[in-house]
């Protein structure tokens, strides 16, 4: 019996003899870490690798999708490109654990690393305690990859992983995970001559950021000419984390005002921007060259969405846009003119903060705690209550339009205010308004008293507060027992509204730093229930 060294021998005849190679080889396998993602979290993959003698063929095992099965032509094409022998032999390819669906196309590098080392190209030392992760290109080059940011923040507790290599484009994302030890490669060649030392294997150091997460805004909201009293209730909704619904004609300012909450809204802390930046990556909107969203996001889908794009979806559940608008605000224009079925499913996000997605062989669940600005017309032409323009709708026109919007769906959007349109004269004013910056610190201030009062809980606003905490931090006097009592008589207003009304009214009271709620902090917080009212006049 012969026994060959078959490393040994490689480097000495060298790739150009794959007869040879054939000959003194008997079975290779190879591992090689790399990790995939299950909803915004992710998992280690181990890439198993045999070669055997038998019929050329490559095969891919392990609940592969498209992408993943199609990453056998690149790699080989790769390969080659790059320089290295590619055999004519039986591989086999195996992604464990081989019961949990596999996709996207972040496997490549792994796979070929795989290959390379069952070859004997590459020592199988050289490879340990490393992650690999990145899509090649037919010439070997490394493109950038979905989700590096959260397999990065999973590699870092992985206490076996001290590294994790992955394309120069997505660097940033990874290089936020403090620990763990990054190292960019642009090619296929490069990461190979980097392991086996020909070039230094150099972990990237991130340039020091100054850019604060509360940087500075394109817009404020000195630009909104009049509308006191709107601007004073998304002032309430930032204090509070109160949802809002804006009625009023077209062209009074609605959207405006909505582009402007959240330059009002307290600054993301890291742990907020890391659960946000997460999501960002798994769909891969990360901003280029920016390894973190640090400002709060703003959403605005157009009515015609869909549920699955409104919730997220698909035969792998994606996250949608009350996912992608987590820790910032969703902002729905023509709420009416939303498909029913498409407001329905807001429900569960709006009272829980997460949205689960089943399918039949898995139930993922999305982050989604959001702030709610909606804005509606008053009636399907939009001039009702209109001093300028006269309302064309019947009564029956526009109870069929205001019936859109379910009741639920509407106890679960606590502030309802009116914006009427502008008079010439408040258009061309040159009085200055109060800035988003004032606006902030009042903000500011009434948050920290909301999170010294919750403090020990897992409730940091006013809006957040269950039965519990409103028996608790809602005592009334017995004159504003009254009022209220009086209004939930007058308007039929249900458990829900009377709720929303304790809770704006704390708001009120905290932003004028009062301990108690008041009579006119009551008469407010009504006030912000225009439709529980009987808007339609």
């Amino acid at each position: 019996m012969i026994f060959v060294n078959y490393n040994r021998y490689v480097q000495w005849i060298g790739p150009s003899r794959p007869f040879f190679i054939k000959l003194v080889r008997g079975i290779m396998l190879s591992r090689i870490l790399t990790s995939s993602l299950f909803g915004v979290e992710a998992y280690l993959v181990e890439v198993e690798v045999d070669i055997a003698q038998g019929l050329p063929s490559f095969t891919l095992v392990g609940l592969p999708d498209n992408a993943v099965k199609e990453s056998k032509e690149r790699v080989k094409a790769a390969i080659k490109n790059s320089g290295y022998y590619f055999p004519p032999d039986r591989i086999t390819v195996n992604l464990a654990p081989a019961d949990t669906k596999k996709e996207g196309s972040g496997f490549d590098l792994a796979i070929a690393l795989g290959i390379l080392v069952a070859l004997g190209t590459l020592k199988e030392e050289y490879v340990e305690g490393l992650l690999f992760l990145g899509e090649l290109a037919l010439d070997g080059l490394l493109r950038p990859v979905k989700g590096a940011l959260p397999i990065a923040v999973h590699a870092l507790k992985e206490p076996s992983i001290k590294g994790i290599v992955l394309p120069l484009e997505n660097r940033d994302e990874a290089a936020v995970v403090k620990g763990l030890k990054v190292y960019p490669m642009g090619s296929l060649s490069q990461v190979v001559e980097a392991l086996k030392g020909g070039s230094k294997l150099e972990h990237y150091q991130p340039k020091e950021t100054t850019e604060e997460f509360n940087s500075q805004w394109d817009v404020d909201f000195s630009d909104v000419k009049g509308q006191e009293s709107a601007k004073r209730a998304l002032e309430i909704a930032a204090a509070g984390g109160h949802n809002v619904l804006m009625i009023g004609p077209p062209g009074s300012g609605k959207t405006m005002l909505a582009r402007r909450l959240p330059t009002i809204l307290p600054p993301l802390s890291f742990e907020e921007a890391l659960e946000t930046s997460k999501i960002y990556s798994v769909m891969g909107m990360m901003p280029k060259g920016k390894g973190l969203i640090v400002k709060r996001p703003f959403r605005s889908p157009h009515h015609t969405i869909s549920d699955a794009g409104l919730i997220g979806g698909g035969q792998i559940p994606k996250p949608g846009e009350v996912s992608l608008a987590h820790n910032g605000v969703l902002f729905l224009d023509e709420l009416p003119e939303f498909r029913k079925n498409v407001l329905e499913v807001l429900r569960q996000p709006m009272e829980d903060g997460v949205v689960t997605i089943s399918r039949a062989i898995n139930s993922i669940t999305y982050p989604a705690s959001f702030q709610l600005v909606a804005a509606m017309n008053p009636c399907p032409c939009g001039y009702l209550g209109d001093k300028k323009h006269q309302c064309t709708c019947s009564y029956l026109n526009i109870s069929r339009y205001r019936s859109k919007i379910s009741g639920p769906i509407l106890d679960r959007i606590d502030i309802h205010v009116e914006v009427p349109r502008l008079e010439y004269n408040e258009l061309t004013s040159e009085k200055p308004g109060a800035t988003s910056k004032d606006i902030l610190e009042r903000v500011m201030m009434a948050r920290k008293i909301q999170y010294d009062r919750f403090k020990g809980t897992n409730i940091y606003t006013n809006a957040r507060m269950r039965t519990r905490e409103l028996r608790k931090f809602c005592i009334l006097n017995d004159r504003c027992k009254d009022i209220l009592k009086g209004a939930i008589e007058k308007f039929s207003l249900s458990a829900r509204a009377y709720a929303r009304i304790l809770k704006i009214a704390r708001t009120i009271a905290d932003l004028e730093n009062s301990q108690d709620i008041k009579e006119i902090h009551l008469l407010e917080a009504i006030q912000y229930r225009s439709l529980d009212r009987g808007f339609i006049h």
